[in-house]
């Protein structure tokens, strides 16, 4: 395995994969950039600009390549032909009233969710994350941001450890490279980080400290809403000096969850717990008698504003998650039917009707 590749954050459970040890020396590659119909594969020592064939451009968006995904190229290096088993993916289902999963960032090994410590930090969005970074199955690591404007961020350190049993949380002033040790300590050598929030936290700004380099434009928030103005406007894979790689997600506005049922039990590992004490199995801690969740809130031993996001993230779930079983179901029935067809004419021979 050469050196490149290893900067790339090659592993042996991609090597695994490839057909062809020779594939391993001139047509593997990492997607380092995916900006609209724009592909960036690093192969070798060089970016390339590359193209899809027929068969992931007609995939579902979640099989085509994003940013992390380690392809194998045609032989004229011009076309992704393949995508390799990815070992974790960062996904969410797509804005607006689309029923498919978006992937984010393919092969990563710690999220680093950015929050900044003033009006934007809400618990709601970081359990919402720390789902989607479950099902993923990457480490997360909450970073608070924008310290250097307070007296004192203890209230936002212990409301940040709230969301989620044993979660980390790193507290930072990317304009002091004194306060960034722990979060470095998150960068292993040939490691994939990916960093998502929302706009204006600060994502860009940690991102060049982190590499002692400009690499991402920096903004501010708008100080009438707090709401940051976007910065990164596509995803981009980018090698740090010290080793490690990062990924910088544009802040996303939506953040729709789906099949993520043992996520959630995870997240919110304190209501399953107590879920178990209440009288009735199937009860929806709403207003049933023997309900422990209810208790527990009453007694100030749980909040209910995690219990509402809780509530809110279920309902979602189930939702998103029956839907797109129905349309998974259509597409196979639809699949049989053109297979069926097919088959028809081919004991036939005919093409249409006599």
């Amino acid at each position: 395995m050469n050196d490149v590749l290893i900067k790339l954050g090659f592993v042996p459970f991609f090597a695994q994969q490839l057909p062809d040890p020779i594939v391993l020396e001139s047509r593997l590659g990492r997607v380092i950039s995916v900006q609209r119909s724009v592909v960036v594969v690093a192969c070798g020592d060089q970016g390339r600009n590359v193209e899809l064939t027929l068969n992931l451009q007609q995939a579902e968006p979640v099989d085509r390549p994003t940013v992390g995904d380690w392809v194998i190229l045609d032989e004229t290096h011009t076309r992704i032909e393949q995508v390799l088993e990815r070992k974790s993916l960062f996904k969410r289902i797509g804005s607006r009233n689309t029923t498919q999963f978006q992937p984010i960032a393919a092969n990563i090994d710690v999220v680093f969710i950015v929050t900044s410590c003033n009006d934007e930090f809400k618990e709601s969005r970081l359990e919402r994350y720390l789902a989607l970074c479950d099902e993923a199955g990457a480490i997360p690591v909450i970073i608070l941001t924008k310290v250097d404007l307070l007296d004192d961020a203890g209230g936002y350190i212990e409301r940040a450890r709230s969301v989620q049993s044993g979660v980390a949380v790193e507290v930072v002033n990317a304009l002091d490279p004194s306060t960034l040790d722990g979060v470095k300590g998150w960068i292993e050598g040939n490691s994939t980080i990916a960093l998502v929030g929302s706009s204006g936290v600060g994502k860009s700004t940690l991102l060049n400290a982190l590499a002692e380099d400009t690499l991402a434009v920096t903004g501010s928030i708008r100080e009438d809403d707090k709401k940051g103005r976007h910065t990164t406007t596509h995803r981009e894979l980018y090698f740090l000096s010290s080793g490690g790689l990062i990924i910088d997600v544009p802040g996303m506005r939506e953040l729709r969850v789906a099949d993520v049922d043992d996520a959630l039990g995870h997240v919110f590992e304190d209501i399953e717990e107590l879920s178990e004490k209440c009288r009735f199995i199937d009860c929806k801690h709403m207003n049933e008698p023997g309900c422990a969740v209810l208790a527990a809130i009453e007694e100030g031993r749980l909040s209910g504003r995690r219990l509402a996001s809780y509530q809110k993230l279920v309902r979602e779930n189930e939702f998103a998650t029956s839907t797109l079983a129905e349309k998974r179901a259509k597409d196979r029935s639809f699949g049989k039917m053109v297979k069926g067809g097919k088959l028809h004419k081919e004991k036939t021979g005919r093409r249409g009707p006599p």
